[in-house]
């Protein structure tokens, strides 16, 4: 590999951090950003959006646009507790149901 594929490699790695960067400082997104926040392909997101899985607006009818707080909320709900989590929660209720 030349010098400048190096060069033209690690200048295009760094735009795409930039752009990383900068849908992180948005408040609203587009579809297509959407799409790479999510790490999803554009026809699942549509599927969600139709079957109204996930949060989204569509003002004028046609563009969809997301709230970047609200996709963090629906990326963290169904939470998994931890095996730890899960004995602790156990271990609690036999020792409440002991003291009555």
């Amino acid at each position: 590999m030349s010098q400048e594929e190096l060069i033209l490699d690690k200048l295009s790695e760094i735009a795409n951090k930039l752009d990383e960067q900068n849908l992180l400082q948005k408040t609203v997104l587009n579809f297509n950003e959407a799409c790479s926040y999510l790490d999803v392909s554009p026809s699942h997101l549509y599927k969600l959006t139709s079957t109204r899985q996930i949060p989204h607006f569509c003002p004028q009818g046609k563009k969809l646009y997301f709230n970047r707080t609200e996709l963090d909320a629906w990326l963290q709900r169904n939470r998994q507790s931890t095996s730890e989590e899960i004995e602790h929660e156990v271990n609690e209720k036999l020792f409440n149901s002991r003291r009555k």
